[in-house]
Formats: structure tokens, C-alpha cells, sequence
């Protein structure tokens, strides 16, 4: 089972005495809420683009920033298949379990897919959270605000290289040649994230999600949430290729110079 706020909404043991009633309701209201968003968002019914209206700029921008999606992300599979193939034998040789973990994210207009990464957890990291939150209420406040853990023991030693330099998120170059994600976008969010975006979530979800943005170039997990999201508006309002192009080269930076970098 992968590891996913839904997976643990529902193994948690709520009825424990050692668990509060109080807790289970906010989170099981949070979950249901969530699923709230989602459904809503979900049952909108999105508009169908018009050519005759829009300018052509706007028209040429959409094509450039897909054609650029297409061959930055080719050039990357292509060019770093010998990196790609010697992370996949360095997961399989430092733990038993999959190369990849594939969990389900809110993509553009809502539609969900399956977003691929390198599995940098240990196989059981469902199970170790379920212990972990009930014997340390410190650590679900934490995970229940932030979907992670800055210090988190479920990392396998070589997950946390990955996540340290970012590439466990080389596989997502495949979610992009899909037309699921950007190279450069919002944060992929899992449904149970949606509330936190309130009114803003429609014109979050107007654009893929993207494998790098302003967010991960600005301090990644040690900036507070809300911060986060005025992050994801910001670009989602202001986005042009010029700014795109200004993100991967400060990704690139964040790659080769990981220290610091807010990834964890």
C-alpha cells in the first residue's frame, strides 16, 4: 500500500484511548472536506476553448510552453538515461521493494493522475507512520499540516540523496511528455491538500502542475504553507516563458548545489 494521507485517514486507530476524539474528528472532517473540493472541482464543467477571441499571444504562449515541455523533457530522458539507470539499481540494491512510487495528484481542470517517483521510503512507511502519529502527537500535528516530515525516519539512505538533490522527481519527465504536468508549474497536490488553497484552488488547477516551480526554487519545505500557496498564486497569475526559463536554471542550481536547498 502506498504511503497516502487517504491510506492513513483510514488505518489511524481513532478509537483508541490513547487517541482523543477531538483529533479524529478534525481529521476525518478534513478528509471529508477534501473530498469535497474534489468532487466540486470535479463536476465543474470547464468551458471549451475558443480560438476566435483570444489573442494570438495567448495562443503562442500555450504552444511554446508545451513545445518546450516536450523537447526539454526528451533532451533530459535521453541525455541522463545513464543516471536514470544507475539510481534505479542503487534503490533495488539498498532496499527490497519497487523502484517507483506512483501516488494519485489533482492535475489541471481537476483531472487526477498518477504521479512517478523514484520510492525513496521503505516499503512498510504506511504502517510506521500509523505508530509514530499515535504515540507522538508532535509529529501529526506536524504531518497533518504540512503532508510531511522534516525528520523523518520511513527515508531510506539513498531516498534521502534523492530528495535532497530533487531527483527523485526525474521520473515525472514521463507525467510530462503525457500531458499530465510542466516542466515548470504549480506543486502537484493530492486532493487532501485542496482546503488549504480555498478560493484560490480554480485558478491554481487552470495549469499542469509542473516538476519544478517558484515554490522549489524558494526554500521548498521550510516555507510555511500558507506561503506556499500565495507562491503557487503568484505564478499561476504572472507565468510567461521568460519566467520559466529563470525557474530551470535556478533548479539546475538547486540540483548540483543541494545545500540548504529546503528539500527534505
Amino acid at each position: 500500500m502506498r504511503p497516502t494521507v487517504r491510506n492513513v485517514a483510514a488505518l489511524l486507530p481513532w478509537k483508541k484511548a490513547d487517541v482523543s476524539q477531538t483529533n479524529a474528528t478534525n481529521t476525518s472532517a478534513t478528509y471529508r472536506r477534501s473530498r469535497l473540493f474534489f468532487k466540486r472541482g470535479q463536476q465543474k464543467k470547464t468551458p471549451r476553448v475558443q480560438t476566435k477571441g483570444l489573442s494570438f499571444q495567448v495562443l503562442n504562449g500555450e504552444f511554446a510552453k508545451r513545445l518546450f515541455d516536450i523537447v526539454f523533457s526528451l533532451s533530459v530522458l535521453i541525455l541522463f538515461s545513464p543516471v536514470y539507470l544507475i539510481l534505479v539499481l542503487l534503490i533495488a540494491l539498498s532496499s527490497e521493494g519497487p523502484i517507483f512510487y506512483v501516488q494519485e495528484r489533482v492535475g489541471k481542470n481537476y483531472k487526477p493522475f498518477n504521479c512517478i517517483k523514484f520510492r525513496t521510503m521503505v516499503t512498510n512507511a504506511d504502517e510506521v507512520l500509523v505508530q509514530m502519529m499515535e504515540t507522538s502527537p508532535h509529529l501529526r500535528q506536524e504531518f497533518e499540516t504540512n503532508f510531511k516530515l522534516k525528520h523523518d525516519p520511513r527515508i531510506t539512505t539513498i531516498g534521502r540523496f534523492l530528495r535532497i538533490t530533487s531527483l527523485d522527481e526525474f521520473p515525472q519527465f514521463w507525467n510530462v511528455l503525457k500531458g499530465d504536468m510542466s516542466v515548470v508549474g504549480p506543486r502537484p497536490l493530492v486532493a487532501e491538500e485542496l482546503p488549504k488553497y480555498g478560493c484560490h484552488i480554480d485558478q491554481i488547477l487552470t495549469i499542469r502542475p509542473g516538476i519544478t516551480g517558484l515554490w522549489q526554487v524558494s526554500g521548498r519545505n521550510d516555507i510555511p504553507y500558507p506561503r506556499r500557496v500565495q507562491i503557487d498564486l503568484h505564478y499561476a497569475k504572472f507565468r510567461n516563458f521568460w519566467l520559466d526559463l529563470w525557474i530551470v536554471f535556478k533548479t539546475i542550481g538547486v540540483v548540483v548545489m543541494p545545500k540548504n536547498n529546503g528539500a527534505y
